[in-house]
């Protein structure tokens, strides 16, 4: 029920990784005087976490607004929603889509729509929003603008989009060069302005339902002065500071009573305190201790919830256990369980596509979420927090169907190869149960695969894939459905070296263990028992001691003491130490190291495991 309308945009901008949307919103702030002439500004500023810098990816979902006024348009506040664009961050970008009435779909002119894009677009279609298309980076010169827009034609009408729906309108430009136009002419326009008319035009004003404050909580942070801070469109009614509240779960049921200490509006890159949020704005609240993503934040006469999006289940799970390895310890000062089991609850509150089991003991837990990618981006925060904890190797999230029979999550993969390289991709993969289900010319010498591949066959491919392509093929991956299991797929081919004591490694020691296979330590590294030092070039497992020095005497003979030439040690990433890892073995990580270790340090109990394993 419509009561009343505000000159008011609530807008999310979404697109694959990598194809602009961040450079667009600092373009859109830029030129809309959120920031003052003389205003230092870092690049990427929607960016604010150290990893998404880093990464060059959007993690956490942000929200800024920016003020706009036209020849065509009255003035006009725009909230303007920054969101993931990497499928293991879909969690964030389903919930994001509650706050807004419409959404900007970015493409690049030259890759077309890619799997995030699809992803997203069709939890957009269901809820009814009409996206404008944006075509980005038209002045590259491999751009292919008019059969990318008939690719996202397709996609649309593939996604069952309404005849209102697939009337889209379009823009194109260049978010770098800062503009936007409503032809592919390069030059035919100077500023983001032509965007900015059509969301003004196009989108939809908030609807206000009549009643008592009601908000569906979205987003959640903890800021040190203000404590939990949530964030979500008020859809009834007006929130001021001091109000009282309660807040519901989805089912109805009482989660807290509190007061709002603080009621915060976006104005640009500052929340801002403001003395009345009303119906239609998005704001942030503080106040509340025990809310949480999906609850509904209402006036104590409201008794009824907000309906919140269901959320896609998670398809892969790693077991995080206290470390107990010899050096424990020593490099971070997180380490008991329970501090763990605090981090992790505390996550799993504000990231809904996380879910957090313990385990028996109460040692370690069972983390489960979207992708290797998520749990991964999880553990380096954790490590630059001082937590130190051992990770198991990923395992796929099965299910059971009505008659019992196992299901697995398939994706759908989209890697884009060098022409020479695509049957080696498929081979491989086919090797690992993937199903072919496209293949077409990309353009500029290059190939895309599209295949359908269970979940378990992609751990650890990643590494393998820039091997066979000499580093020049690109994976995209989302999840598709639950499908009855593919059966045994083939992992790691080789054996690893176990250092067989305590101590440092040595030089000499390593030297001559270089024909047994590849090292993962440099000297001089600590290192225990059971710990993995090298990769073995057999299929076996072998214990070596690379702490053993040279004997020394007093006879001296030509070329006895040439200096020790070592091949450069293999460095394992955390998402390569992850993927390499099997069922027996973990990854021990630290503030300061990443080492591979097995479940048993002692070599008897590994072959006890190993029998029981065989048994069983």
């Amino acid at each position: 029920m419509t009561t009343q309308k505000r000159a008011l945009r609530n807008v999310a901008i979404i697109a694959h990784v990598d194809h602009g949307k961040t450079t667009l919103i600092d373009v859109l702030l830029r030129q809309s005087g959120a920031f003052r002439d003389n205003q230092r500004v870092a690049e990427r500023v929607m960016d604010s976490n150290d990893l998404e810098k880093e990464r060059g990816i959007t993690i956490l979902a942000k929200v800024t607004s920016v003020e706009w006024q036209s020849e065509k348009t009255p003035p006009t506040r725009i909230n303007i929603v920054d969101t993931p664009g990497h499928a293991d961050f879909g969690g964030e970008v389903e919930r994001i889509l509650n706050m807004v009435d419409g959404a900007v779909i970015l493409v690049d002119a030259a890759e077309g729509p890619m799997p995030q894009t699809k992803f997203v677009l069709g939890k957009a279609l269901k809820m009814g929003l009409r996206p404008i298309v944006a075509i980005n980076k038209i002045d590259k010169p491999e751009e292919r603008h008019e059969e990318v827009v008939d690719e996202v034609f397709e996609l649309f009408d593939a996604l069952g989009a309404t005849d209102e729906q697939l009337d889209f309108h379009i823009v194109y430009g260049s978010a770098k060069q800062g503009w936007m136009s409503l032809t592919p002419d390069v030059g035919s326009s100077d500023s983001m302005g032509p965007l900015l008319d059509l969301i003004v035009e196009h989108v939809p004003e908030p609807t206000i339902e009549a009643g008592d404050f009601r908000m569906l909580a979205t987003t959640i942070e903890a800021d040190p002065f203000l404590g939990r801070i949530l964030t979500g469109r008020i859809t009834s009614g007006t929130v001021v500071p001091n109000q009282a509240v309660k807040a519901l779960s989805r089912t109805g049921e009482l989660v807290e009573m509190g007061r709002v200490s603080k009621v915060l509006a976006f104005r640009g890159l500052d929340r801002t305190p403001i003395d009345e949020g009303r119906a239609g704005d998005i704001v942030a609240l503080a106040g509340l201790t025990k809310a949480t993503v999906a609850d509904t934040i209402v006036a104590p006469s409201v008794s009824a919830a907000i309906p919140a999006q269901p959320i896609d289940p998670p398809t892969l799970a790693m077991t995080f256990r206290v470390n107990d390895s010899p050096l424990a310890g020593t490099e971070g000062d997180k380490v008991q369980s329970r501090v763990i089991r605090q981090r992790l609850l505390r996550e799993a509150e504000g990231n809904v596509a996380l879910r957090v089991t313990e385990t028996e003991g109460g040692d370690a837990f069972e983390v489960a979420g979207r992708g290797e990618l998520q749990l991964g981006i999880l553990i380096e925060t954790m490590r630059r927090e001082g937590f130190e904890v051992g990770v198991s190797r990923p395992r796929v999230v099965m299910q059971r169907d009505e008659d019992g029979g196992i299901l697995e999550p398939v994706e759908e993969v989209t890697i884009d190869v060098d022409d020479e390289h695509s049957g080696t991709v498929i081979q491989k993969l086919s090797e690992r149960k993937a199903d072919l289900v496209e293949m077409k010319p990309s353009g500029a010498g290059r190939t895309r695969v599209v295949l359908h591949a269970p979940t378990r066959g992609l751990i650890g491919y990643q590494g393998e894939l820039l091997s066979d392509t000499r580093g020049t093929g690109i994976m995209n991956r989302m999840f598709h459905a639950y499908v009855p299991h593919k059966g045994t797929i083939p992992t790691r081919h080789t054996g690893v070296l176990i250092s067989n004591g305590d101590g440092e490694s040595v030089a000499y020691a390593m030297w001559n263990l270089e024909d047994r296979g590849p090292m993962f330590i440099d000297p001089g590294v600590k290192v225990y028992r059971g710990m993995i030092v090298g990769e073995h070039t057999r299929g076996n497992d072998l214990e070596v001691n690379v702490m053993k020095g040279k004997q020394l005497t007093n006879i001296r003979s030509a070329g006895k003491d040439d200096a020790v030439k070592l091949t450069p040690p293999i460095r394992m990433s955390l998402e390569r130490a992850l993927s390499y890892i099997t069922d027996a073995e973990l990854v021990e990580v630290t503030p300061k190291n990443i080492r591979l270790r097995k479940v048993h340090l002692d070599p008897h109990e590994r072959k006890r495991a190993e029998r029981a394993s065989e048994d069983a």
